[in-house]
């Protein structure tokens, strides 16, 4: 039985349901946290982030901003996001707006964005609530974005022109 169901029933039990309420919602709240807290002793650090993209063709470690990150031919992938905004034991990953989108819809507990990200075409991620075939998943996401986006970019206009 779910901390929600035994709270009903220990208010519709009490005389005083106001008080028993509110001692109930303070016993999920902990429940939750310390739910919390076992999720974010996971294991998912950017290690395992670095472990799952250089897998990938093209990927290299490297740095954005002083803070760890993986790129492709100079495309940041992810990284360890260096913007105070951010949560701890957070990561940023490049995505496309619609799927970024989709992702705050399906999961907001997992993927944010602060006001600092809003124009990037990237998705901030709580790492101590992913698991390792999602991250995975996402990278490869992320990867496709990153490479495709690349491909279909026109060339730049500091070239020179052949004569």
């Amino acid at each position: 039985m779910g901390g929600l169901q035994l709270c009903a029933i220990q208010i519709r039990r009490s005389r005083y349901s106001w008080l028993t309420a509110r001692s109930c919602l303070e016993k999920v709240t902990v429940l939750r946290d310390n739910r919390t807290l076992r999720m974010a002793n996971s294991g998912i650090d950017f290690d395992t982030v670095r472990k799952i993209g250089l897998v990938l063709p093209g990927v290299e470690e490297s740095t954005a901003y002083g803070s760890p990150a993986l790129k492709v031919r100079g495309k940041l992938l992810a990284c360890v996001p260096a913007h105070r905004w951010a949560e701890p034991g957070s990561l940023v990953v490049r995505v496309g707006f619609d799927d970024r989108a989709e992702l705050l819809a399906a999961a907001p507990d997992v993927y944010y964005v602060t006001d600092h990200y809003l124009d990037y075409s990237a998705v901030l991620v709580r790492l101590s609530r992913i698991t390792p075939n999602v991250l995975r998943d996402l990278i490869g996401m992320a990867h496709k974005f990153v490479t495709t986006d690349a491909a279909r970019r026109p060339p730049s206009r500091n070239r020179r022109k052949p004569v």
